[in-house]
C-alpha cells in the first residue's frame, strides 16, 4: 500500500491576508480559490511537492454556527494545530519571511534534537515552524 499526504487544513481569519504570508513571504502557490456560503477555501500547493496541498479555510467552512464560533475562539487564542515546512535554506527563508512582517517566535537555532529550526505565528496565530532540510 502507498499513503501519501494531499491536503492539510488550516483555520484562517482572514484569506487575504493569510495569502501574503503563505503565497508571498512562503512562496506557496495558489491553485484553488473558492468562496460559497460566506465562506472561503484557498488551496495552495507546495512548488517542490506538487501533490501536497495545504488548504485554508475559515473558522465557519464546512462548520455549524457553534463549531465555528469554537474554532474562532480558538484560533484568537492561538490554540490551534500549525504547520512545519522544510527548506534548503532555513537563514534565507528566516529572513524573508520576517521581512514580510511576520511574527517571529523563534530565530534560527539548533534544538537539542538535532534540527535547526526557526518558528512564526502566521497572522491568524497559527505556528509555523520551518527547519533546515
Amino acid at each position: 500500500m502507498t499513503i501519501t499526504i494531499n491536503n492539510s487544513f488550516l483555520t484562517v481569519h482572514d484569506k487575504d491576508i493569510a495569502l501574503t504570508f503563505y503565497r508571498d513571504a512562503l512562496g506557496l502557490e495558489l491553485v484553488g480559490d473558492v468562496e460559497r456560503g460566506g465562506s472561503f477555501w484557498a488551496t495552495l500547493r507546495l512548488p517542490d511537492q506538487p501533490g501536497v496541498n495545504i488548504v485554508l479555510s475559515d473558522p465557519y467552512g464546512g462548520r455549524s454556527q457553534e463549531d465555528g464560533d469554537t474554532m474562532a475562539k480558538l484560533m484568537a487564542k492561538g490554540a490551534l494545530n500549525g504547520v512545519s515546512f522544510a527548506v534548503s535554506n532555513l537563514e534565507e527563508t528566516f529572513e524573508k519571511v520576517r521581512a514580510s512582517g511576520a511574527d517571529v517566535m523563534q530565530e534560527p537555532m539548533d534544538q537539542p534534537w538535532g534540527a535547526r529550526d526557526c518558528a512564526f505565528r502566521d497572522p491568524s496565530g497559527n505556528m509555523v515552524r520551518i527547519n533546515q532540510a
